[in-house]
């Protein structure tokens, strides 16, 4: 996918999700297998230990899943809804400055697609790993979406 790609799905998640305008998150690369979304430092992100708070750690997580969502599902969303069903995170060492998201689809798109297309909503996981600049592992989530087909 091209850079039009990555900016139309940061603008749609800026647009739509107030929290991604409340962080600033930055999305930086997006395809159907990848995202990678990034939480700048803002002294009033951080914590009582001087790291990004692990709230918005969660929602820079979450988005980044969020963002290879819609690259890998887009052209699906005239008949079905993605939702998080349920995200599990574990926080591996303090992170200093900026973080980024690198989130990647846990399932081939045409196994999921076909489970919708045979009347199922599919569950697929998405895995996110979240680095500071020296690129050492702050943290790793998973996230666990659906696509629930219209009514």
């Amino acid at each position: 996918m091209s850079e039009e790609t990555t900016a139309s799905i940061g603008d749609a998640l800026t647009a739509t999700v107030p929290m991604v305008r409340t962080l600033g998150l930055e999305f930086l690369h997006t395809d159907a297998e990848r995202a990678v979304v990034r939480l700048p430092d803002r002294p009033e992100y951080r914590n009582h230990v001087g790291g990004p708070h692990a709230g918005a750690m969660f929602t820079l997580a979450e988005s980044a899943s969020g963002a290879v969502v819609l690259g890998a599902f887009g052209a699906e969303l005239s008949r079905a809804v993605p939702l998080a069903v349920r995200a599990e995170i574990h926080y591996k060492k303090l992170a200093r400055g900026p973080v980024t998201a690198t989130a990647v689809l846990g399932r081939p798109v045409a196994d999921v697609v076909a489970d919708l297309d045979a009347g199922q909503r599919p569950e697929f996981p998405v895995r996110v790993t979240l680095t500071r600049t020296d690129e050492a592992v702050t943290g790793e989530m998973t996230v666990v979406w659906t696509l629930r087909p219209n009514d």
